[in-house]
């Protein structure tokens, strides 16, 4: 993996200046999220000053938002008139219904069989079509290619698209804004949008600040395609982090990832579940398994404590949208006899 610093300026991938254009663009309808400390990940797991970054209080619930709404702002009116189609797991499908619905846009959204419900519904609710198809990401993907050449609607990628990634490297910009000396920045990864997006911006800042991504152990493109140098299929098995759950990264999002992130850490489905449950149990913020998995990583041990110790460290929360049956399930584990740790809040 390569830790070039030079940041990517072609047409093809966005760049600092795509980047803060995005945030004009888009200031006027997302939130900018709260970025909190965890006393507990601080003092009692990194020996460092870990804060989190809570995209799970954006709009829809997700950083997906920010990307599809970019986007959309940047289509000419007849793309929008033909309306807009895209294929996700439910984050970006409910970012791209809400932008839809704010701008008066027909959305239709393909997703997997096995789709969460409360990201089916919640993607109904903004407005948009849901069509399921396919048992997997790659499956939909190729039915709405199929669909868009028919219908003339405007392909909206969730991850493999510059104006996407300059959306969610928004993200970065806020994290400088609120600590400009962070030194490692932990964040999931699935088709690689969000970590392309937010390592563009912190490294055009600062090329020392460490940029760690994390993937379950179940379904990690990105990681074994960096891992061999080129672009590779890997799934073994679904994972609670259905959102980061892309077997194959995209071309653009693997050439900005190969040159910008340092490291990817694996984390196993229990590391995952667990990390749900301390965030919970400790710092109140219920996510989906997706956005736990900075977390998880933290928690693990699987970092080298030189990124972490005494050091400044932003885990992103990214998205909360996670069924009530998980959420349930989490309770009924909390409320068995906990340890003695479990009363030590943040």
């Amino acid at each position: 993996m390569s830790t070039n610093s030079i940041v990517l300026q072609t047409e093809s991938f966005c760049d600092i200046h795509d980047i803060k254009e995005a945030k004009s663009y888009i200031r006027p309808y997302v939130r900018h999220t709260p970025l909190i400390q965890s006393m507990f990940l601080s003092n009692n797991v990194t020996g460092g000053n870990v804060f989190l970054k809570l995209e799970n209080m954006q709009f829809t619930g997700s950083f997906k938002f920010r990307g599809a709404l970019n986007k959309i702002l940047h289509l000419t009116d007849e793309q929008k008139e033909k309306g807009i189609i895209t294929a996700s797991a439910g984050n970006h499908a409910q970012g791209l219904a809400l932008t839809g619905k704010l701008l008066d846009i027909k959305t239709t959204v393909i997703m997997p069989n096995e789709a969460p419900i409360a990201k089916q519904e919640a993607t109904r609710g903004y407005g948009a079509e849901v069509i399921l198809e396919g048992d997997t990401f790659n499956d939909s993907r190729l039915y709405m290619e199929q669909m868009a050449k028919e219908t003339g609607k405007t392909i909206v990628h969730p991850y493999d698209d510059s104006a996407v990634m300059a959306g969610q490297g928004t993200i970065g910009l806020e994290i400088l804004d609120a600590i400009w000396n962070v030194d490692t920045v932990v964040l999931p990864v699935g088709g690689g949008g969000l970590i392309s997006g937010v390592a563009t911006a912190l490294k055009s800042f600062n090329p020392n600040i460490h940029i760690i991504g994390v993937q379950s152990e179940n379904v990690h493109g990105m990681a074994t395609s960096i891992e061999t140098g080129k672009i590779t299929s890997q799934f073994t098995d679904h994972t609670i982090a259905d959102g980061t759950e892309v077997a194959i990264p995209g071309d653009k999002t693997f050439e900005v990832v190969d040159k910008l992130v340092d490291e990817f850490i694996l984390v196993s489905e229990e590391e995952i579940s667990s990390a749900m449950r301390h965030l919970m149990q400790r710092t109140k913020i219920v996510t989906e398994g997706a956005g736990a998995l900075p977390t998880a990583a933290l928690i693990s041990g699987k970092i080298d404590p030189c990124y972490l110790k005494d050091k400044n460290i932003v885990a992103l929360v990214s998205g909360g949208n996670v069924d009530l049956t998980c959420v349930s399930d989490i309770i009924d584990h909390l409320l068995k006899p906990a340890d003695t740790s479990e009363g030590v809040v943040g």
